[in-house]
């Protein structure tokens, strides 16, 4: 009994430390969220940034793959909002419109409605945080969407785009940093999911699809955790994403 005592207080003191330790760094790094100014100028760094990265191409072009991480698998049908989401042993075919569709395991369908809906759940939050690094310059006027200027102690704007409303986070907020073309080349972040505010995330290593549209393929969070988004494909027929027919079965 004393044993069992003395180890539940050993790691009540570990736990106690390394609350401490989480408010302390939350102390020394966390940043306040900025405040932004709305109106024109927030309207025009935002479309500067959408046409650095050529959003109009990448609006043109109806078939897109990519990874997430080499552990999410993505096939996106623009044209009808539909996808095909897999990871592991595991696949959805996905309505984006109306959140649903068919889930597969090991290649046969799941017939049992509650695993296949859990499946379906999986694979939109999937979807909601992936698609996001896939291709976030191009949501900043997504419905619910609010845009305003910060200005840097540099004297240089940033653009500060706020998600009122959408996805499964709605409230987050990222401050995009610009080069001087508009092409974005880090943001910061203040979200739900990560509890010190302000952390940044680079946006770089920019390839194009086939009709000019650009796509960053490499993120790095706070410069400790490096993220990759690859297999980035992009056309105008299923067959220039290695495809015979339709992937997507709904």
């Amino acid at each position: 009994m004393k044993i069992i005592k003395t180890i539940l207080k050993v790691l009540l003191g570990i736990i106690v430390l390394l609350v401490a330790a989480f408010f302390i760094l939350k102390a020394i790094y966390s940043k306040d969220l900025p405040q932004g100014v709305k109106g024109p100028e927030a309207e025009q760094l935002a479309q500067k940034m959408l046409t650095a990265i050529n959003h109009v191409a990448f609006d043109t072009i109806p078939y897109v793959k990519w990874s997430f991480r080499g552990e999410h698998h993505y096939v996106f049908d623009k044209t009808n909002n539909t996808s095909r989401i897999s990871w592991g042993e595991n696949e959805v075919h996905l309505k984006m419109d109306e959140v649903n569709g068919r889930a597969f395991e090991n290649g046969s369908e799941v017939k049992d409605s509650d695993t296949a809906d859990k499946l379906v759940k999986t694979a939109w939050g999937y979807w909601c945080n992936d698609s996001f690094w896939f291709n976030a310059p191009s949501k900043v006027f997504d419905n619910g969407t609010e845009r305003s200027v910060v200005t840097n102690e540099d004297g240089s704007k940033s653009l500060m785009v706020t998600y009122i409303s959408g996805g499964v986070t709605p409230g987050d907020s990222y401050l995009w940093h610009l080069d001087d073309d508009g092409l974005p080349n880090c943001y910061q972040m203040w979200t739900k999911i990560i509890p010190i505010g302000g952390v940044s995330a680079s946006w770089e290593n920019w390839v194009e699809l086939p009709n000019g549209a650009k796509i960053s393929s490499f993120h790095n969070i706070g410069g400790k955790m490096p993220l990759d988004i690859g297999d980035i494909k992009g056309g105008f027929t299923w067959n220039e994403l290695g495809f015979e027919s339709n992937p997507i079965q709904l």
